[in-house]
């Protein structure tokens, strides 16, 4: 009975290890499929009146997909993400990223909303955001704040 028990400890050592290794290269290959977010071409129309608008790109050249949940900012309690479908504004839950892909904030379309801005942000000043995903760490920036007209320069095109 000892040499049985030793065989199926040994057993059950040996198929413990592989599933430990196993385990192992499913995480390293997780760790090279992650998100990687990289946010460009940020910024804010000077306001004129209690709400302004938020513009950037965030670019994902991992090889998950991504959301934008939510963004917070000190210039507004209320800011929320919005998307354009016919002529029409409507707050959305979060905003899809994809997977070597890229998600695109832009007049005319989907964007940042500041609800019930506390001051009126002039043109040169920044005003600091955080946005927030659902795989990703939140990522902090400064949008700089441009004239009422300003487009990104790739959308000028």
């Amino acid at each position: 009975m000892n040499r049985r028990t030793t065989l199926v400890t040994a057993a059950i050592a040996t198929l413990t290890t592989g599933l430990a290794l196993t385990g192992c290269s499913t995480s390293d290959s997780d760790a090279k499929s992650k998100p990687e977010l990289k946010v460009s071409d940020a910024f804010m129309p000077q306001p004129v009146g209690d709400m302004a608008g938020g513009f950037l790109t965030v670019k994902n050249s991992g090889g998950t997909a991504d959301k934008l949940t939510s963004v917070t900012s000190p210039l507004s309690d209320d800011v929320q993400i919005h998307e354009t479908k016919d002529q029409k504004m409507r707050r959305v839950e979060s905003f899809d990223i994809p997977a070597n892909g890229e998600l695109k904030l832009e007049r005319g379309g989907s964007h940042i909303m500041f609800m019930k801005i506390k001051e009126q942000p002039k043109k040169g000043q920044k005003v600091t955001v955080e946005l927030h995903f659902e795989k990703s760490d939140p990522v902090k920036l400064e949008l700089p704040v441009m004239e009422q007209t300003h487009t990104s320069k790739q959308h000028q095109h």
